[in-house]
């Protein structure tokens, strides 16, 4: 169902700040800890004594000590201690590469040796002072590629998100898609239009009117496994649009890492990157409960979705143009799981 050769977000530092975490993550359930350096480590959570979540215990000595009876495993899964016990002949729990970058703890749930942390896609924004991002983590109950659909066709923000984003244009515009290798880029630009509240509010932030038509642009990109980052702006009108000078546009990064935990739920990382009032902390806060209010309205839909889907398997679903971007994807993730697991079949929406 997942590629696992592949670099997914498994958490974010706080997760892990007061104490190990235990998260499932492409159908492996891991235990991520911090060693005595402060480095990341990630291991399977599972204790080889009686099989408790290692993950509910705690970290001692550059180890994760089990909650239970008081094994120690160190960051490669091996066990080197227990009260009164010789353990030397335990089998070694599975470890899995992890990468702290971006202000995000990245997992390879696959092949180790496989493993290049040179594979992780360069985040400009997050490397950045002038840019300041904030975010949140839903878990949520449906296929993960429910979700990179989704938001490969932003069509439904006309009618989910009719009163923050959603705007009758949208799906008024053409939607040009194209395959780019491994990426697929989908583009919408509406011209001298009314800006929606999200934007109006945005624009006030920056010092622009708010009552002004503008120029409005949605560039998505999918890059696999399963990341879609999502270019979106308005400018006032008749100054160019995305290419506008800086004092008469407002512009973010929608940040979406989706990572699959089982055939019908994933977590999903979301946030906004934006390179205007980069210092303004309370602004961070506001954009991230207004942007979490938003995505509450795709959780929705997508949960229910997903059952629909179960309960009614027979059904066949009809793609048009603006599943483009979608079908795309699902194409490139098969194609990437093919390689994997030559047996596997391929996505039934694809």
């Amino acid at each position: 169902m997942f590629p696992k050769n592949c670099w997914y977000v498994a958490c974010t530092p706080d997760e892990i700040a007061e104490k190990p975490l235990g998260r499932k993550i492409c159908g492996e359930q891991i235990a991520f800890f911090r060693d005595d350096d402060g480095k990341v480590a990630a291991v399977k959570d599972f204790c080889p004594h009686r099989g408790a979540p290692l993950s509910l215990g705690y970290t001692e000595n550059g180890g994760l000590v089990c909650g239970y009876h008081g094994l120690r495993v160190d960051r490669n899964g091996k066990t080197v201690s227990m009260p009164k016990q010789r353990v030397g002949g335990f089998p070694c729990m599975k470890s899995y590469p992890v990468e702290e970058r971006y202000g995000f703890i990245w997992v390879w749930p696959g092949d180790a040796e496989k493993a290049n942390a040179d594979e992780i896609h360069h985040l400009e924004w997050a490397d950045s002072p002038d840019w300041a991002y904030g975010g949140g983590l839903f878990h949520i109950q449906c296929d993960y590629k429910l979700m990179i659909d989704n938001l490969m066709d932003l069509t439904h923000e006309t009618y989910v998100h009719s009163t923050s984003i959603g705007q009758k244009e949208i799906d008024e515009a053409p939607v040009k898609t194209e395959k780019m290798g491994n990426e697929v880029h989908t583009s919408r630009f509406m011209d001298n239009v009314t800006a929606p509240p999200f934007w109006q509010a945005n624009l006030r932030t920056k010092g622009l009117p708010d009552d002004q038509p503008v120029d409005r642009w949605q560039i998505c990109q999918f890059t696999p496994p399963s990341h879609v980052l999502i270019d979106v702006g308005v400018a006032l009108a008749g100054n160019g649009g995305r290419e506008a000078p800086a004092d008469k546009r407002v512009n973010s990064i929608v940040v979406d890492f989706i990572t699959p935990e089982t055939e019908t739920s994933h977590w999903y990382f979301w946030g906004m990157a934006r390179n205007f009032n980069a210092d303004d902390a309370a602004l961070t806060d506001a954009i991230r409960e207004g942007q979490g209010g938003i995505f509450s309205e795709d959780l929705e839909m997508l949960e229910l979705q997903q059952k629909n889907l179960l309960a009614n398997p027979e059904m066949r679903l009809l793609k048009l143009d603006i599943d483009a971007g979608g079908v795309h994807a699902r194409r490139i993730i098969d194609k990437l799981i093919k390689e994997e697991n030559p047996a596997a079949t391929e996505s039934s929406l694809a």
